[in-house]
């Protein structure tokens, strides 16, 4: 998919969410990377294959809770 020099990662890569961005729409809460991934505002993503990856939201409210 992508056409730009140097390419971004592949979608399956760990550093996926490096490519750039080929469209978004920040007030849905998305952004299409050139690699295929669909990215979420809450941090989840679709890869192009269909797997889903779960946000990885910090837990720091947790922890101060805790505390």
């Amino acid at each position: 998919m992508c056409q730009h020099q140097p390419p971004c990662p592949p979608a399956d890569a760990t550093d996926r969410e490096a490519a750039r961005a080929a469209a978004q729409q920040p007030a849905q809460g998305w952004t299409l990377l050139c690699n295929g991934v669909l990215l979420f505002a809450d941090t989840g993503e679709l890869l192009p294959d269909g797997r889903i990856i779960a946000p990885n939201r910090p837990l720091s409210h947790a922890v101060a809770a805790a505390a």
